[in-house]
């Protein structure tokens, strides 16, 4: 098999939903989408959704990486030789991993397109769906209680709740969700925006609450504070933003600075970085989640078929495209009171003559 065409489209997409983290106010997203064509008319699509924080990349340098590097290194290239492929794009993309991990969702839906089997199985399919978190950005206490409720009702029965800018009043919030709905699943992601004392003071003030899991209090330039949070608590601290590399997942597990990592195909660089990073996590005893940025559905697709292959991924985090106005790819999965299912069909699930 050979790689004969490849296109790409950029999608502009609004928010219906704006939210605020502790670093920003987001209310829109660009992802591009990669078509690959071969000689045996299987075709494979990836998703890149480029982020100057997360990703380290703006929409020009994808457009450019996808025009002058992605392009005329691919064409008349063997999609089996994925290993190959990717090692030597990732020298050539340099950091720009939305971009490379785009390529790796493509070539990994060919793959399976031809194995005639949806992704998570081609991967492994050790299991069929998964629970996944919605998230809360900043906000009131007021409209903070309504969001929950609203998604409670929707059927979802885990809340991440994102903090980091006022320590009291994420203690309330925490605090005031748990009593009006006590049976929810909640997570706290501080997006860095805690010392290592604040951290603390968090989880000793919200003990009663049982929060399943605490991402990223601190900041990145300090990794040593998120070793310190997690000697100091009882709940599982886990690593995102200080997580992007194989590398990273070693240091992080080798100094024993996080109980779990969050796996964003975006930020790593596809399905094949996400597995060996899995399997570090594995090694050192460390769950692992699936999380995402503003993704339209194909790229979530990724994420939850990758999720859905390993028994180390025990968590998702997987609602980037739920406030996506006219996400082309929302069918290619089930979403159904909170769990995901994906659908039979082969690789991701989407090709032009199914929709």
């Amino acid at each position: 098999m050979r790689i004969t065409n490849l296109s790409f489209e950029r999608l502009d997409l609004k928010l219906s939903d704006p939210y605020t983290i502790a670093y920003e106010t987001i209310d829109r997203t660009s992802n591009f989408i990669l078509k690959i064509e071969t000689d045996s008319r299987i075709v494979g699509y990836g998703c890149a959704a480029p982020d100057p924080v997360v990703t380290n990349e703006s929409p020009s340098d994808v457009t450019d990486a996808i025009k002058n590097i992605i392009i005329p290194y691919l064409r008349g290239k063997d999609p089996f030789t994925y290993a190959l492929l990717l090692l030597e794009l990732k020298e050539l993309l340099v950091k720009r991993s939305s971009a490379l991990a785009m390529v790796d969702m493509a070539l990994f839906d060919i793959m399976s397109k031809k194995a005639e089997v949806p992704l998570y199985k081609f991967l492994g399919g050790f299991r069929t769906h998964i629970a996944t978190s919605i998230t809360i950005g900043i906000m009131g206490l007021e409209e903070t209680l309504s969001y929950a409720s609203e998604f409670i009702q929707q059927g979802f029965t885990i809340l991440k709740i994102k903090g980091g800018s006022n320590l009291e009043e994420d203690i309330a919030k925490m605090r005031s969700i748990h009593e009006r709905y006590p049976n929810v699943e909640l997570r706290f992601d501080g997006n860095q925006g805690y010392s290592v004392k604040e951290s603390v003071d968090f989880v000793k003030a919200t003990a009663a609450i049982g929060i399943e899991i605490f991402e990223q209090p601190t900041k990145i330039e300090a990794e040593e504070r998120l070793g310190e949070v997690t000697g100091q608590v009882s709940i599982p601290v886990m690593a995102d933003e200080s997580l992007k590399t194989l590398t990273d997942a070693f240091r992080l597990a080798q100094n024993e600075r996080v109980d779990m990592v969050n796996i964003k195909l975006q930020k790593v660089g596809g399905i094949w970085v996400g597995m060996h990073i899995n399997s570090v996590a594995k090694a050192a005893k460390l769950d692992a989640m699936v999380g995402c940025i503003d993704e339209c559905g194909l790229g979530i697709a990724a994420g939850l078929h990758f999720a859905l292959s390993r028994p180390n991924i025990v968590y998702a985090d997987l609602d980037g495209h739920l406030d996506i106005i006219d996400d082309p790819y929302h069918s290619i999965f089930k979403l159904e009171k909170g769990i995901l299912y994906p659908t039979e069909e082969y690789g991701l699930g989407y090709s032009e003559t199914n929709f």
